[in-house]
């Protein structure tokens, strides 16, 4: 299910002549069967701040967790906007940018649709109980938040014997 379709565009001036736009469709697809994610946040003082996540894309929506006293949740504390990264390390393929705002989810039905989605994905290394507005690891008291990213802007990067860069605004 899609919140909006974005409008695609295809940046010329950073593709080869014979690039075409990557349909949100494929993206979206990527974006769901991606096992890592990278999160740039903003320190306080302005220097950013690049950590690896495991994450969940489940109705247009990147879900995320982490926990309350680590680095990535005092700076969405202070300043939400952030963006995420997924791709490949080599010269072919398709890498994702998602620019937006993380937005703390503490509504119960939610947070259990997402603990299911996160069991589904990554098997037991990911298995949460949903309780006061978090989740929690069996058998720990240690509150993890829960953060969904609409995009408002995404980008992709397809490589190899063409390159293209696609924008999509929200």
């Amino acid at each position: 299910m899609s919140r909006n379709e974005p409008i695609t565009e295809l940046e010329p001036h950073f593709s080869s002549d014979d690039a075409t736009a990557t349909p949100w469709e494929v993206a979206r697809e990527r974006l769901a069967l991606a096992e890592v994610y990278w999160l740039s946040t903003v320190r306080t003082d302005g220097r950013p701040h690049v950590t690896s996540i495991a994450g969940l894309w489940l109705d247009d929506t990147l879900y995320f967790s982490t926990g309350q006293t680590e680095r990535k949740a005092k700076n969405l504390a202070l300043n939400s906007h952030c963006v995420v990264t997924t791709g490949c390390n080599i010269l072919e393929g398709l890498d994702l940018v998602i620019e937006g705002e993380a937005v703390r989810v503490k509504d119960e039905a939610r947070l259990r649709r997402s603990a299911e989605g996160y069991a589904a994905k990554y098997g037991r290394l990911f298995r949460f109980t949903v309780r006061d507005g978090a989740f929690y690891r069996e058998g720990s008291e240690a509150e993890i938040l829960v953060y969904e990213l609409v995009p408002t802007t995404a980008f992709g990067f397809g490589k190899g014997d063409s390159f293209s860069q696609t924008r999509w605004r929200f």
